[in-house]
């Protein structure tokens, strides 16, 4: 199969699943509650216009929205917590037929459709066109492909993935949900019988990397990569189901990976980045993993009450158990 590298490439042809909240119970529930992780992690304006709407009242998403205008990572990042609450597709069909025009509306109903597709509650090629529509109503906007990339990682052929990666990348060459879901469907790839560290996966995030501005936070994409080939080797019996035992994190590209990325950290940390908890939980499990308990404790105390499901379930772990053992191990200065 052809490498997905020149995705990358301006304006090149094709050639032919993250961050919830804190483990320990903080939450939408609050403090010792239910625990449910939250996409929406420590977006104030979102979980406001999101409690609002639970309530009934409207306004405050339709302002959310309205004022997120072209910011396209934190556009998604809205736009995909919204979409999430089970009340979201009835208000967002309700919303289309009083604004028909309103690219909002249709982006809210496309992915409260993929949302409810990929939970086999709705059928995916409706879920498609309305992705479809939403983008006709606004050509510039990634967010409806977004959706489409959504269904292509989970229920598709690779081929329909990266096309949908090719046209989400030309509307936000940085796109930072985008590259994460397809590097998932990219690690699922067969290594071909070489070495542990050469894999597409690893290949195209470093190459993103390289190519991306260089205060982006696609620059922990890297990690990503090696947190995703991980989960495909634990899952099909290539790597214990223990990542801190699996030696996944000591080769030497690994160690290289993992020192330019917490050295990028430091330098460029994005405190408004929408989804820098993301990163801060990819950097902390591989930190975690790789026995550097001084440099995970820092990302620790980043992360705060805002873990993320992702990396910490990868192996069919709990994410609480092994987010919370992660961090004591860092914040105690042990190394297993």
């Amino acid at each position: 199969m052809p490498p997905p590298l020149p995705l990358l490439g301006a304006g090149r042809a094709p050639t032919d699943q993250s961050g919830d909240t804190a483990p320990d119970g903080s939450g939408p529930h609050g403090p010792g509650g239910h625990g449910v992780y939250d996409d929406a992690l420590d977006d104030g304006e979102l979980l406001t216009a999101r409690a609002a709407l639970a309530q009934g009242r409207r306004q405050a998403a339709r302002s959310l929205l309205l004022h997120t205008g072209d910011d396209w990572d934190r556009r998604g990042h809205r736009l995909t917590a919204l979409a999430a609450e089970p009340y979201a597709l009835a208000w967002a069909r309700d919303w289309q037929l009083a604004e028909p025009e309103s690219a909002d509306a249709a982006a809210l109903t496309a992915l409260a459709q993929v949302h409810r597709a990929l939970r086999g509650k709705e059928d995916p090629d409706r879920a498609r066109e309305a992705c479809a529509a939403a983008a006709a109503l606004a050509p510039a906007d990634p967010t409806p492909w977004l959706g489409l990339l959504r269904l292509a990682r989970t229920l598709g052929p690779e081929r329909e993935v990266l096309g949908v990666f090719a046209e989400l990348r030309r509307r936000h060459p940085e796109h930072h949900h985008a590259h994460h879901l397809l590097l998932a469907r990219l690690a699922e790839r067969p290594a071909g019988g070489r070495g542990a560290e050469t894999h597409e996966a690893y290949d195209l995030a470093e190459l993103a990397a390289a190519e991306a501005p260089a205060d982006s936070p696609l620059a922990v994409l890297p990690v990503v990569a090696y947190a995703e080939r991980y989960r495909v080797l634990a899952a099909t019996g290539l790597a214990p189901a223990d990542p801190a035992a699996s030696g996944h994190w000591s080769g030497p590209r690994a160690r290289r990976i993992l020192s330019a990325c917490f050295d990028w950290w430091l330098e460029w940390e994005h405190d408004e980045h929408p989804r820098r908890h993301v990163d801060l939980n990819h950097l902390a499990f591989a930190l975690s993993c790789a026995g550097r308990p001084a440099e995970a404790a820092a990302l620790f105390q980043r992360i705060g009450r805002h873990a993320t499901r992702v990396p910490w379930s990868y192996a069919h772990r709990d994410p609480r158990a092994s987010f919370r053992e992660a961090r004591a191990r860092a914040l105690n200065g042990t190394v297993r």
